[in-house]
């Protein structure tokens, strides 16, 4: 079995110092950098704009996987690709041209990959998933770090590998949300291929070491 990818989430860092955390994650078996861009709306917590993230692109030498926990996400689209992204991440819940988002991700040059939260089923996924790089699933509300992981999240990395299978699709599977040693394992059995960890690794005493352990699940 394929190790897993390791995405960080920067939503965990030490805001005060970013700089110090971002080349720990340059010089750790990181694969990607994970950027949540809040907006009050539709989640209930701001994070960080462009401003701020224009400095975190240039410092970081890890793919960005940016998730837009945004309302219409389709608005940002260049200011995204301006940033050096790989992967853009937008929410099936806030795009009602679900279809048309994905193909201006992917015109514009990056990987296009929508998120569901929790209570939304995998089933909605049926006729996007052929089009997308990635789905990454919700295992906890979206908005807030640091919450327990909702443990219905490993039936659906299971439905969504099925549904993967029988489509053809070649969509990775992400799961974001109370990622640690011990749900990542489960994670990884039931089908993960990117764990994005924002505690786990940010207030880990040695993050490159969790990241390791991570990465060897």
């Amino acid at each position: 079995m394929a190790k897993p990818l390791i995405s960080p989430s920067l939503l965990s860092a030490n805001f005060a110092n970013l700089q110090a955390d971002i080349q720990q994650i340059n010089r750790s078996e990181a694969d990607w950098l994970h950027i949540d861009v809040m907006d009050g709306v539709f989640v209930p917590n701001i994070s960080f704009g462009f401003p701020v993230l224009k400095y975190v692109a240039e410092l970081t030498e890890k793919p960005l996987d940016v998730h837009l926990m945004i309302v219409n996400p389709e608005k940002f689209i260049k200011e995204v690709k301006d940033l050096g992204t790989m992967m853009m991440n937008v929410h099936y819940e806030a795009c009602i041209h679900l279809h048309r988002v994905v193909q201006q991700i992917k015109d514009a040059g990056m990987k296009a990959a929508v998120t569901l939260n929790p209570s939304t089923p995998v089933a909605m996924l049926t006729d996007i998933i052929r089009d997308v790089d990635m789905v990454l699933l919700m295992s906890v509300n979206p908005g807030f770090g640091g919450q327990k992981f909702i443990t219905h999240t490993l039936d659906k990395v299971r439905e969504l590998r099925e549904l993967i299978a029988r489509t053809g699709s070649q969509a990775l599977i992400e799961v974001d949300g109370g990622v640690n040693l011990e749900t990542g394992k489960l994670l990884v059995e039931a089908g993960a291929d990117v764990l994005v960890a924002g505690n786990a690794v940010f207030k880990a005493p040695d993050m490159g070491e969790m990241i390791h352990k991570l990465k060897n699940l």
